[in-house]
């Protein structure tokens, strides 16, 4: 499945994807479906859905025609439910939860949100609060919950530091069987650090329930792969952060997740310096010293939370984060274009470029 690198992925908004030749740009419409497999000689199936605000490619090998139509609408339906659930600023369970979470009072969480809190408190705990979707107010004042892009200037350091000063956290809010409460009106909570892992475990659990074995969920360059392309594994693309094309590609093979977070995915520039969207709830501004991390795991959610948390945490401290997160596979690339990652990611990882970069490796997890 190697791509020729002159035509890698044009526009790749950010992580990683299969290593694939692109299909000729279509336009994006609420939902973009290309089913261009299907084929006896191929057997591959390959659907392209519009939602969190991204393209979620679909990708399934060996399903009948019958199954691979049932199954994209089954993932159609899923992801519309999702995002409306989920989203942060429009008005739907989230937003009404965050309204209510201001009051201080107990009342019945949203069904379709209980899970996702409930893991979210866990892995904030997990990775000593760098993963956490409490600070949704710090992220809304530097932008970035709109659907226009920030343009800037930066939020005024007053503004940031009296947020800081109420530490909104996941342990702020308490459960009780069914309900919630939070007992600091600061926080507001922001699940986009790790919706999509968690879009994707669920999309994943229908097609191995429907009788599907392989496949990949792709969300916008953050995907779970099962089984296998045929007698191939599938082979996965990791963007270069500040260049063109892939940086390095890995096989996987069984049932792995692959997750990157990176400054290249939402940011806005103003008098020269970039200003990203991973906010360190430590200091209330863009995290700073990495352009992006990548981590493999065995679950799309947690993939998706630690790969925030080993990006917030920084060269210099991600380490202990991710043995406390149980990630087995890290690759962080710092502001200077060095490669940190421990022993077992170095023996997956085939680097996709001519000038092998500076690695500095970890003791392993």
């Amino acid at each position: 499945m190697a791509a020729d690198p002159a035509t890698r992925y044009p526009g790749l908004d950010d992580g990683a994807r299969p290593l694939r030749r692109p299909a000729r740009a279509l336009p994006l419409l609420l939902v973009l479906l290309l089913f261009v497999g299907g084929c006896s000689r191929e057997e591959l199936h390959h659907a392209q859905l519009f939602s969190f605000g991204t393209l979620v490619d679909i990708s399934l090998w060996g399903a009948s025609s019958t199954q691979a139509e049932h199954a994209e609408r089954i993932i159609q339906e899923e992801l519309q439910t999702m995002h409306r659930a989920w989203h942060p600023w429009l008005p739907g369970p989230l937003t009404e939860t965050n309204r209510r979470l201001q009051t201080g009072s107990w009342f019945d969480c949203p069904p379709e949100l209980l899970p996702l809190i409930m893991q979210a408190k866990r892995l904030y705990e997990l990775s000593d609060g760098l993963f956490n979707p409490a600070i949704g107010k710090l992220v809304a004042l530097w932008g970035f919950h709109s659907d226009v892009p920030p343009q800037g200037p930066p939020p005024e350091p007053a503004a940031i530091q009296q947020l800081l000063n109420q530490h909104p956290g996941m342990d702020d809010i308490a459960i009780d069987g069914k309900r919630l409460r939070s007992r600091n009106p600061a926080v507001q909570l922001d699940l986009g650090a790790f919706a999509k892992g968690y879009a994707v475990d669920r999309i994943i659990g229908r097609l191995e329930r429907m009788g599907i074995k392989n496949a990949i969920i792709n969300a916008g360059g953050d995907l779970r792969a099962i089984g296998r392309h045929g007698k191939r594994p599938w082979r996965i693309g990791i963007r270069n952060p500040r260049g063109p094309g892939v940086l390095a590609s890995v096989e996987l093979s069984g049932d792995e997740s692959v997750f990157t977070s990176g400054d290249y995915e939402r940011f806005y520039e103003y008098e020269g310096k970039r200003y990203h969207h991973i906010i360190d709830p430590r200091t209330g501004h863009p995290a700073a010293g990495v352009t992006s991390v990548t981590v493999i795991h065995d679950n799309a959610a947690e993939a998706d939370a630690a790969a925030t948390a080993l990006f917030v945490a920084g060269p210099d401290g991600w380490y202990p984060v991710a043995r406390k997160l149980g990630i087995k596979y890290v690759m962080l690339v710092d502001d200077k274009g060095g490669i940190h990652m421990n022993p077992a990611m170095a023996e997956r990882i085939r680097f996709e470029i001519t000038d092998r970069p500076e690695i500095i490796y970890s003791k392993p997890l």
